[in-house]
């Protein structure tokens, strides 16, 4: 864990690259795109935790259509702004077998952990999954997994704020930074 005056050194150095008011109208957007798509299929959504926890909490109030609501949380990265290997740290309560499965996600990177959540899913005998993230990264390549609702595209930098964590600090901020390069 980082200390305060690091946290604010690093972001006293970062680019604002998204602006609060451009998160409120992709979310908007998000919002009527999912509600067209999935509001008579009475989907379970699951937030992947805790990156995705400040885009569900925002989101969810804007479907406008009976849902089911659960989390999971699988990870790569920890502490480290480098992935590794991917840890389920706890899968849905809520039986996934047969269902309509939309995946809230912060962001899609490498694609790697958003795969493997689609694929334990499918694995576990859910019906279909849709994956909506609200940052999609351009990395240059091709990822193992698409999602079906994009709220923004970014450039292939470190990022933070809106759920998204640098060093375990800063996922509270309503807009989203890069680290300086």
């Amino acid at each position: 864990m980082m200390t305060s005056n690091e946290s604010w050194a690093i972001l006293n150095g970062a680019e604002c690259i998204v602006p609060a008011q451009v998160i409120d109208a992709e979310l908007a957007r998000l919002a009527t795109e999912i509600s067209d798509r999935l509001g008579a299929a009475s989907p379970l959504v699951l937030s992947v935790m805790g990156g995705a926890v400040v885009f569900s909490g925002r989101l969810l109030p804007m479907l406008r259509f009976p849902l089911e609501f659960d989390f999971l949380h699988v990870t790569r990265y920890g502490d480290s702004t480098r992935g590794g290997e991917i840890e389920w740290k706890v899968k849905p309560r809520v039986p996934v077998a047969g269902r309509t499965v939309l995946v809230l996600d912060d962001i899609l990177d490498e694609g790697i952990t958003l795969a493997a959540i689609r694929d334990g899913l499918m694995a576990d005998g859910a019906a279909h999954v849709m994956c909506a993230v609200f940052a999609d990264k351009n990395i240059g390549r091709s990822k193992p997994v698409t999602a079906d609702f994009i709220g923004v595209r970014l450039p292939n930098r470190y990022v933070f704020g809106f759920g998204m964590d640098v060093r375990g600090a800063w996922r509270n901020l309503p807009e989203i930074y890069a680290l300086a390069q």
